[in-house]
This record gives structure tokens, C-alpha cells and sequence, in this order.
């Protein structure tokens, strides 16, 4: 099936879909869209960030509203305020052609009197941060009673968030739902107990393959230096890349402020986020980094979270992260929507073990660069 038609997707939104661009479908589009549009179901889907996901489900979700009814049918739980901003625009650029279903994004660090108002209006799905939209339950700001899908995006990001008791408690109000959707893309225990808890033991499960859970189009590098050397290496490979933009992780909080000093020292039109900003310093470092009058964005991996820009070339690995999912969800902000990308990891020499355990549980390869890149 190469055609959204063909997946059972409605002709108008088909035709917002040749608007953005969206022709053919993804691997998981293509698994997912037929089962979820055809009946009411429970589903896992294990996909990386950059594959497709919103399309995935909610083009399903689309089709399931009814535009006539002015109730709450459908939640979408989601872990940052960036990426719930993101699926409601997505959603509202589906519906450009079909009749008008209203999407409202709610989240923690905004305002909530200005969300209490926006929720008066007509709305038909919700996209939610947890914590925000438990807050708006208790203050009857939402009526959770007519919603019929549930889906849970990235849920192993916000479970890494500490959001599991939220999850849980939203999925107690939502227990009658006839459809339970849940994204990941990886399935830690949490997840599971979630699964277990909440979703039909007959739920499908869709798994794009262990060799397509890392994109293919990303370039996976590792470069050998002391400590001491890895600003000059980081330099040089900044340097060949020339005007390309993208990412650099690090593990903590002082190491992203330092790095991002250390490349503004030096004319480099470079932002930072991290857990130390308020929300409307990290929205302005976003709001620079999207308008491309910064080049590059130092993050560490919790601030990253609900990050999406196009035409990011690469991805450098500062600091090889924590966890070892988190490398898979570092690498998918590169070479999305088929464009290729480069994934930087600048190491240690003990270090190079856990390249070598990526290669073997990710199922992909790395080339070894030389120091002059």
C-alpha cells in the first residue's frame, strides 16, 4: 500500500496531506492507519521519534470525531509543552479541507486562566501534559466523560519524566474509552505495567522491526579524543559542517551552559536548554533556534524532550547519554522526513564498549572518523 487512500484515509484529508507534502506513508503509517481506522482497538505501536507517529494515529483520530458533536471525544497525552504545540498544529493542517474539527493544546509552565478560557470554546481533542490536564479535571475546566481515544505519545518519555502516576490516574478517568493507542519508542517495564493495567490483553501490537527502530538515513560516527580535545574536535566538525544546523547533547545541566559559552565565545550563534530556564527563556531560545537566527542548540536529554525542527543536519553526542534508549531518541531530531542526517558521538577510548553494545542492541553501525574529520 503506497497510497494514503489505500491505507482507508477520507479523500479531504488526503488532499491537506498533498498540501504538507505527505505523500507516502511510512512503515508505521502504513501498519497502523488500516487497523486503527477500520474498528475500535487497543494498540502498542513501537516507533522512534521522526517516523511518522502523528500521521499515524491521527489521521485515525481525525476520521473518528464527530465534527457535529460538541464534546471532548479524543486525548491525546503527550510529555512536553513543545510536542503538544507540535500535534495540535499538525492536526489543525490535516483538517484544512474537511469539516472543522477543533484541537486545543493544554500544558504546564503557560498560564492556566488563559487554557480555561481557550477550553469554553468548542473543542473536539485535547492534547495534554499530564500534570496540566489532572489540574483542569479538578477544576471541571474538562469533561473527560464523552472522550472515545485515548492515545499516549512517547509514553517512554514521560514515564523517564516521573509522569507514571498521572498516567494511571488519566487512564482511570478514561477507562470506558473505546480506544486505547499507545506510542513508544522503547517499552520499558513502566510501559508495560502501563499496557497491562490499562489496555485490552487482545491489544494489537505493531513493532517496526528492531533494524528500522533507528532511521536508516542516519549516519552513525564516533570519534576518539581525550576530554581535554573534544571542544577542538567539536570546532572542526562544526567547521566542515558550515552552515548545516543541528543539536549537540550533554549530559547535565552545567556541562550544556559551559559548552554553549565556550561556542558563543566564539561567534557561534549557538542557544542552550536546560533544566535551569524558566519556561519564557527556554521558549525564546526555541523561537531563535526555529527562525534560524541560531544555528545550533546545546540540550541536555530531559529539556530536549518534544523537540521538532526540520532540516536538522546533525546530531552531536557531547556527552553519550544516560540511558541507553535515549541515544535512539537524541539521533531521530536528524534526517527526518526521508532527508539524511549525521549522528556524532565524541568519546573516550573506555567508552567505545558502549558503541559497540549500541551497534549490538540498536542494530546499527558506526564508522570511526579521524581526529581532522
Amino acid at each position: 500500500m503506497s497510497k494514503f487512500e489505500e491505507l482507508g484515509v477520507g479523500k479531504k484529508f488526503v488532499k491537506g496531506l498533498n498540501d504538507l507534502n505527505i505523500i507516502t506513508p511510512t512503515e508505521i503509517q502504513k501498519k497502523v492507519i488500516p487497523i486503527l481506522i477500520k474498528s475500535n482497538t487497543d494498540l502498542v505501536g513501537q516507533a522512534q521519534t521522526g517516523t511518522g507517529k502523528t500521521a499515524a494515529y491521527g489521521l485515525p483520530l481525525l476520521q473518528k470525531v464527530n465534527a457535529g458533536q460538541n464534546k471532548v471525544q479524543g486525548l491525546i497525552l503527550c510529555p512536553t509543552r513543545e510536542l503538544g504545540q507540535q500535534i495540535a498544529k499538525q492536526l489543525f493542517k490535516f483538517t484544512k479541507y474537511s469539516a472543522k474539527i477543533f484541537t486545543e493544546a493544554v500544558y504546564g509552565g503557560a498560564p492556566i486562566e488563559r487554557q480555561l478560557a481557550a477550553l469554553k470554546r468548542p473543542t473536539h481533542i485535547i492534547v495534554a501534559t499530564p500534570g496540566r490536564l489532572i489540574d483542569l479535571v479538578k477544576r471541571e475546566a474538562v469533561d473527560l466523560s464523552h472522550v472515545k481515544t485515548v492515545i499516549l505519545d512517547e509514553a517512554d518519555e514521560m514515564l523517564s519524566m516521573g509522569f507514571k502516576t498521572e498516567l494511571d490516574e488519566i487512564l482511570g478517568y478514561t477507562s470506558s474509552a473505546e480506544n486505547k493507542w499507545l506510542f513508544s519508542a522503547t517499552l520499558p517495564h513502566g510501559i508495560k505495567e502501563i499496557v497491562n493495567d490499562h489496555l485490552a490483553a487482545e491489544a494489537v501490537r505493531i513493532e517496526v522491526s528492531d533494524q528500522n527502530v533507528v532511521n536508516k538515513n542516519i549516519e552513525h560516527q564516533y570519534l576518539i579524543c581525550e576530554e581535554k580535545d573534544k571542544l577542538h574536535a567539536l570546532l572542526q566538525f562544526l567547521k566542515k559542517e558550515g552552515t548545516n544546523r543541528g543539536v549537540i547533547f550533554c549530559r547535565t545541566k552545567v556541562s550544556a551552559k559551559k559548552l554553549a559559552q565556550q561556542l558563543q565565545a566564539r561567534n557561534i550563534a549557538v542557544g542552550a536548554i536546560h533544566g535551569d530556564l524558566m519556561q519564557k527563556e527556554r521558549d525564546k531560545v526555541m523561537r531563535a533556534f526555529k527562525n534560524e537566527s541560531s544555528q545550533l542548540l546545546v540540550a541536555t536529554d530531559l529539556a530536549a524532550r518534544g523537540i521538532d525542527i526540520e532540516a536538522l543536519s546533525f546530531v552531536v553526542h557531547y556527552q553519550l547519554p544516560d540511558k541507553d534508549e535515549y541515544y535512539t531518541h537524541r539521533s531521530g531530531r536528524t534526517a527526518r522526513a526521508g532527508k539524511k542526517g549525521i549522528s556524532l558521538s565524541l568519546i573516550s577510548s573506555y567508552e567505545t564498549k558502549q558503541i559497540r553494545f549500541y551497534e549490538k542492541t540498536l542494530h546499527i553501525s558506526f564508522n570511526l572518523v579521524n581526529h581532522g574529520i
